[in-house]
């Protein structure tokens, strides 16, 4: 398993404080953007995150002072655990909704039944009139709606009415303005009548008390959605280890995680999570790595076998040395490229944010249009009409629902994607994977296992086979080479024991030969049997077959007597030839490139159905393939070595296979941690479905305004006589900004199992 690197040090993240709609994210980036030295800024309404790209050296307090001089709070991010605050916070927040909801609710209730208990009911509109009187009625109700927008609805009014007063109106100063004007409105026809044309003189407290309540309501659904769309990453937060049993000066002793050091002894019981990065030093077990991969199957331990830190160790005990720790493990790598992804934004929002500059004060400029309008055209009532269309102008309006419908889908998608061993590192990943026409892919390693394997052993019915592969494995062992090892690997599994060897010598990529029990041995190519004067005419058909299934063979002969061939070969990864089907079913077209000679990746291209194969190239030759495959469509590179960093580079989306190396994955856009093709497909899958869903939040966030402003205006009512209530467009709006989220949450049943 590989490291991910630490994000370069010329990027900052703030967590910001304050913001309630789209509104707020555009004048915290202008904010941000204005400060010298600041490349790129990207504030997420969802996370409540703003990460900053530095052109040169900057104090971090330089931007939390950006960012409090334009009305909102700031707090820079530490490396450590940024997401363990985000939690206390999240629940913080949501503690506090619940409160304000409850005494919100409780104050409002009177106040509805006082004012519109009356209109559904005769009886107890008597009743009210007989007990408290009309005017006590509205003593009542003012006195309670005061309550309620001094105690729940304050924050409403200690954002909103700054934002105003510095011509920069966000969500709360809507709220603020609309409620204020109907409560101000009920004050004066309350307490100073006189003031008001007659037939004009009704009280709106429950307007007012009821905004106020459903949009806490909605606040209180939005807090807990959101919560939702980032539970892929606290999931993988809460899989950090706090402690671990390390040996230090000669003693076992329990230190809290963030003391352990690069070096340190750790034991890990069976059932326990790995503490940190190692190698193991003792001991043999299965550990579920799902957590990174998000394979299932346990895999096979052994001394010298890396382990990732947080997967479960579940048979044996194992002593394991750290080998990264702290902000350099897995986890902490995977968490931090998680959270870069989701706080990115896609080429899409740009569309947003130019809508949402200018929304809330177009909004509020409506109003004022909506209110004169009535005023003008109105027979009877007209301040009543024009001061309910005006507040409902300013509450149905909703901003959250435009800010929201991009990121967070981008936060299930990419949380969606990491529980299935997909890091999606660049957020415009998911925008371009969708168009992808080609894909193309590496050989070793990515559509093969990346090792060889002895494959084939036919041994001539003269000989006894499992003395041959004694022979073989005995020599092969005095060998470096790759293919000598996978030989090895073979007689093991026979548990053949390994003879004494005299007389080694070697000639390079042809051949071995030595004496063995005072037999000479000889194993390599045609061409090396050829000069050593054997003849291999009666494995020739063998050997043509083997070739055309792209395996390399070899020849076996003992004292200048050939007794059998041997095929090595990379194997092909079991769910590679599925991969490759589900990438003709998206429409793809398929190509392989590699350094292969053309025999062999012709042969594995025709096994697997590939439709196109570039053989025999270098790295360079492989940037100029994609350079030309491009000319096809978008194309998606999918490779594991440092030879393929460049090409990964140069294709529109590179895809890393995660068990490779640090360069291949540093330059890709998606890191696959299972090394299995088919998480290619699940990306993609992922990728059409996200943007789908986005483009049906952006739909929604702007029909949802389109429709009920203009209705709040009071368009319906000259033809059916239909008014919107403010207090239907409090609900209202409390529900887009839900809709959105909830829709967005869909996601998570995504099926990416084939």
């Amino acid at each position: 398993m590989t490291q991910q690197k630490l994000p370069d040090s010329n990027q900052i993240n703030l967590n910001i404080g304050g913001m309630s709609c789209a509104s707020c994210v555009g004048r915290v980036e202008r904010a941000l953007k204005k400060v010298d030295g600041v490349a790129e800024a990207n504030v997420n309404l969802a996370t409540h995150k703003a990460q900053i790209t530095l052109n040169k050296p900057l104090p971090p307090e330089t931007l939390v002072n950006a960012v409090t001089s334009a009305g909102y709070e700031a707090q820079i991010v530490k490396n450590s655990s940024p997401t363990a605050d985000d939690s206390k916070q999240e629940k913080a927040e949501i503690g506090h909704l619940k409160w304000s909801l409850i005494i919100a609710v409780v104050l409002t209730i009177p106040v509805f039944l006082l004012e519109m208990g009356g209109h559904v009911s005769s009886t107890f509109h008597h009743m009210i009139m007989s007990t408290l009187g009309e005017q006590n009625s509205w003593y009542t109700q003012w006195f309670l709606t005061t309550l309620v927008m001094l105690i729940p609805g304050f924050n409403f009014y200690k954002k909103g009415i700054p934002a105003l007063l510095h011509l920069a109106p966000d969500m709360n100063s809507l709220v603020a303005v609309g409620t204020l004007a109907a409560y101000c409105y009920s004050v004066i026809a309350t307490f100073i009548p006189q003031l008001l044309p007659e037939g004009t003189v009704h009280v709106y407290y429950e307007a007012a008390a009821v905004i106020i309540t459903l949009i806490l309501i909605g606040r209180l659904l939005e807090a807990k959605a959101k919560g939702r769309t980032s539970q892929a990453i606290k999931q993988l937060v809460q899989l950090q280890v706090s402690h671990a049993n390390v040996y230090r000066d000669g003693q076992l002793t329990e230190i809290p995680i963030d003391q352990v050091q690069l070096g340190d002894l750790i034991t890990v019981k069976p059932g326990e999570r790995i503490p940190v990065d190692g190698v193991i030093t003792e001991g043999n077990s299965y550990v579920d790595e799902s957590m990174i991969t998000g394979e299932p199957i346990p895999v096979k331990k052994q001394p010298n076998d890396p382990v990732v830190g947080s997967t479960v160790n579940q048979k044996g005990a194992l002593t394991v040395q750290a080998t990264k720790v702290g902000n350099d493990t897995v986890l902490a790598q995977i968490i931090r490229m998680v959270e870069t992804a989701q706080g990115s934004k896609l080429p899409i929002q740009a569309i947003i944010d130019k809508v949402t500059l200018w929304f809330v004060p177009t909004i509020m400029a409506l109003a004022v249009i909506t209110f004169i309008i009535w005023i003008i055209f109105a027979k009877d009532s007209a301040l009543s009409f024009a001061l309910v269309s005006a507040v409902a102008v300013l509450i149905v309006a909703c901003p959250c629902a435009m800010g929201l419908a991009t990121p967070v889908s981008i936060m299930v998608g990419t949380g969606r994607a990491a529980e299935s061993g997909i890091f999606i590192r660049k957020g415009e990943a998911l925008q371009i994977l969708k168009d992808i026409k080609v894909i193309a892919l590496d050989k070793t390693g990515t559509l093969t296992k990346g090792k060889p394997e002895l494959t084939d052993f036919i041994c001539d019915e003269s000989y006894d086979k499992n003395q041959a592969i004694t022979l073989l494995a005995s020599l092969e062992a005095k060998s470096e080479h790759p293919i000598a090892e996978a030989i090895v690997q073979y007689a093991q599994k026979f548990n053949l024991k390994l003879l004494p060897v005299d007389n080694f010598t070697t000639v390079t990529g042809q051949g071995l030969q030595a004496t063995i029990e005072q037999q000479t041995v000889q194993v390599g190519t045609a061409y090396f049997m050829q000069q050593q004067k054997i003849n291999t005419d009666k494995f020739t058909e063998t050997a043509t077959r083997l070739a055309k299934e792209g395996k390399t063979p070899f020849y076996m002969a003992i004292n200048q007597q050939l007794v059998a061939i041997t095929a090595v070969a990379d194997p092909i990864k079991e769910t590679t030839p599925q991969a490759i089907n589900a990438f003709h079913q998206l429409g793809l077209k398929v190509v392989m490139i590699t350094g292969d000679n053309k025999h062999t990746a012709q042969a594995i291209a025709k096994q697997l159905g590939i439709d196109e194969v570039v053989a025999e190239v270098l790295p360079d030759g492989k940037v100029e393939a994609i350079k030309s495959l491009k000319q096809q469509g978008s194309l998606a590179y999918v490779g594991d070595g440092i030879n393929d960093a460049p090409a990964l580079a140069e294709a529109d989306i590179g895809i890393a296979i995660g068990t490779g190396t640090d360069v291949a994955i540093e330059a890709a856009d998606v890191v696959l941690m299972s090394g299995d093709l088919l998480g290619v497909v699940k990306a993609i899958t992922l990728s059409k479905a996200t943007i789908r869903n986005i483009h049906q939040n952006i739909f929604w966030a702007f029909a949802y305004n389109t429709a009920l402003v203009p209705i709040a205006m009071g368009i319906l009512y000259p033809f059916f006589g239909i008014l919107l209530s403010p207090a239907i467009a409090a609900g209202a709006m409390a529900l887009s900004s839900v809709f959105v989220l909830g829709n967005a949450l869909r996601l998570k049943r995504i099926p990416l199992e084939k």
